[in-house]
Order: structure tokens, then sequence, then C-alpha cells
């Protein structure tokens, strides 16, 4: 449990850690080759319980400082922690590369967070294209066979990490392969160029489709590095605009790559200097918000991933704000907790919400639904008056490298309770 006693304002300088989303695609993928490098990654909770994945598939692991060495030489399903995929959605990206190695692969389904269970719909679609066997029923997901050759097409739904999947599944199959209605995310961007690293020709269309060429040989060896995480440099951007005693500046902004966000904080208010060697300098900007309309969307559009945070900035926007969440069903549910600290707020239908107008918020005890909402909510307690506490911490220390260390270097004081 987090406790916060506010309102409390920051200053200074933050830098963004590596993505979360990008290293687990680029960890599993880089399972196809002997050795493999990869740095900028952050030590987070989902990280590490991938890493015990993979280390139950005697592979092994050095992880120093945020550089990530495997060697694949001893790789084995005989000792394969399948109990460990329950608790973590990454545990999917272990398909193609088992199917790869073993021509089988046998597992539970992944584990969720309060987003719900997702779809492996396009996974099983996908891989069965290729030339996979799928035996699997409600319970326990299970592939076997061979690539099939030839040239294909397949369909990535821009669902995210399917895209991923695909991308791993088709970079050494004899045959070109194009992915449509591919997700392009900065992370599948990430994974992408790994590949070409390792000598895979891929091609990305204006209509998000991939292109993959054929690359026979397999490298023993890869050096590649992960992106810095868009989305935590979008939340410091709002708790700049939010509670800096004057501004705060964002190095590793991903400034490119926030580019819809960036239009939304404009339109809120918010204001902000770009400044050289990807750096923002984002100055406390309460008195200038009102109120806007936001939509999420596949990137490069808004991302759902800051919709929550976001919402915490429309709080203190004048007028009536308006949340529609296109890409998950049931992810406006956080909101309930803001109610608890006596903001107002109407929950339309699972994917719309109405925020009125300034709220003085107040300290409540409160709750991380998700990954992203925990965050929210530690951006609500440093706005709120009085002592914030929130439960379900996990959540957030699962994709936020530090995050605690980086706000107290900021000046906060956020007292964590075992």
């Amino acid at each position: 449990m987090l406790h916060i006693d506010g309102p409390q304002f920051l200053s200074g300088t933050v830098q963004i850690s590596g993505s979360k989303n990008a290293s687990l695609p680029l960890i599993a993928g880089c399972l196809l080759f002997t050795r493999s490098h990869i740095e900028n990654v952050p030590r987070i909770g989902d990280v590490f319980s991938f890493i015990s994945i993979i280390e139950s598939l005697w592979v092994e692991v050095i992880f120093e400082w945020n550089t990530l060495t495997m060697d694949t030489t001893a790789i084995s399903l005989e000792h394969f922690d399948i109990e460990k995929i329950k608790k973590i959605r990454a545990g999917i990206l272990l398909l193609p590369v088992l199917l790869k190695r073993f021509w089988k692969v046998s597992m539970p389904f992944p584990g969720w967070c309060n987003l719900g269970k997702r779809s492996i719909d396009d996974h099983i679609d996908g891989l069965t294209a290729i030339g996979y066997t799928y035996t699997g029923d409600d319970k326990m997901i299970e592939f076997s066979g061979a690539l099939a050759e030839g040239d294909m097409t397949l369909v990535g739904g821009f669902a995210v990490t399917a895209t991923e999947n695909l991308i791993i599944a088709n970079a050494f199959r004899k045959g070109k392969t194009t992915i449509t209605l591919a997700a392009i995310e900065p992370h599948v961007m990430c994974l992408i160029d790994m590949f070409r690293t390792a000598g895979v020709n891929i091609h990305i269309r204006y209509d998000h489709t991939i292109v993959i060429e054929w690359q026979e040989k397999i490298p023993k060896e890869i050096h590649t590095r992960s992106t810095y995480d868009y989305i935590e440099s979008g939340t410091f951007i709002i708790l700049g605009a939010l509670v800096s005693r004057e501004y705060l500046d964002i190095e590793h902004a991903c400034i490119h790559d926030l580019t819809a966000f960036l239009l939304k904080c404009q339109e809120i208010g918010v204001r902000y200097e770009v400044r050289d060697h990807d750096t923002i300098r984002v100055f406390n900007s309460r008195e200038y918000l009102k109120a806007i309309k936001v939509q999420t969307n596949i990137f490069p559009g808004f991302p759902t991933d800051l919709q929550s945070p976001f919402a915490i900035l429309m709080t203190q926007a004048e007028g009536i704000s308006r949340i529609h969440e296109i890409l998950f069903e049931g992810r406006l549910n956080w909101l309930i907790e803001i109610e608890k600290m006596k903001w107002h707020v109407a929950i339309l239908n699972p994917h719309e919400a109405m925020i009125f107008w300034p709220i003085a918020l107040r300290g409540a005890t409160v709750s991380s639904w998700d990954l992203r909402a925990g965050v929210a909510m530690i951006i609500a307690g440093m706005l709120a008056r009085g002592r914030t506490s929130i439960t379900n911490v996990e959540y957030i220390e699962r994709g936020y490298e530090d995050i605690l260390g980086k706000l107290r270097k900021l000046g906060a004081v956020i007292e964590r309770e075992e």
C-alpha cells in the first residue's frame, strides 16, 4: 500500500526508462538466437516474471543493471514451468519461438489484469495459417507441426501482441510474408529493428502492412536495444502539468512517438517546450486547462495506456470533458475509484465517460485497477488534499521502473507500507 499526503509539488529532471512493451517481445524474439544482448531493459515485475519462465527452459540469463544477456545453447522443454504462464500476459510471446525450436508447445492461457481476458484468436489463426496444427481447448494452448513454405498473407487485426508473434514466427520462414492490418506501435517497430539487425528484410507500408522477406540464415548472436517508454514519458508530462512547482524536465521523452497525445495536451492547455536531445520541459498548467474530448485509438492515435492518467488532467479542466475508450471494454471501470475522492464523473457505457468541471480532490483509500490506473491514482493523490492510500500497488511495479524512486528525487513524499 502507498500513502500520499497531498497536495505535493515536484521539480527537477527525470529520465524515462526502457519500455516494458518493447522489452518483452525483444526477449522472446531473441530466444531464436544462440546468444543475445539486449540493452535498456527496465528492471520491473513483468520482466523478472518473464525471465523466470525463460530460465525454466534452461536458458542461461544474466541481467545486470539494464542489460540482459541470454544463452540458449541448452534450451529444453523438460522443466518448462507452465504454471508461471498463468501470471503474465507476455507468456503468449513464447509460442512462435518454442514452435520454431521444438515443433510443439503446450501451455495454459496466459495471465491477464483487470482489463479482462483477451482473445488469442488472432494468434491461433496466424500460426495455423503458416502450417502449425492447433489442438487446444478452453484451458490449454496446444500447437504442433512445422512451418509451411511459400508466400503468404496474414491478418494482424491491429493487435499488438498478435502482430509481434507473427513477426517472430515468420522472420526466418521460407517465403514472403505479408501481414495486413498490422499494429505499428513503437514497440512493434523496435522488434522489427532487431530482426533487421539480424539481416531480415522487413518493409512497412503506409496502410499498416508489414512485408517480411525470407532470411534463410539465423545468426548465432544478436545485439539490440529496447526503446524508451513513451507511456512513462506521457505520464510524467501529465505530472509536470499538474503538480510541478514551476516545470519538470523529461529526458528520453519519445517526443516523436507522442504526436497525438501532445496535440491533446496543447488542446487542453498544457504548456511545454521541446528542447534538445529528446527532452521536453513541461510547465505547471493548472490555471490554463479547459475541457476537451479524447478518443483512444491504435498508433499513431491517442494511446489507450495514457487514457487513465490523462483523465486526472481532465478533472482540473474548466467545463465538461469526455473520454471515448474504443480499444478495451471495461477500461473505464477504474473511474469508480476516483469517485471516492469526491470527483464527479458519469460512466455512460463501457466505452464512454463524462468528467465535470474543476474539482478539489480529497484523499481517500483507493485501489489500482490495472497498471496504468494505478499510476493515475498516484497523480490524483498528489493533487488531493489529505491522505490518499493506494492498494494493489503490485500492478504499478509491474510496468514502471523505480517509479517511487523517480518521484522522490523530484520531491515527492510517498510512504510504502509492506
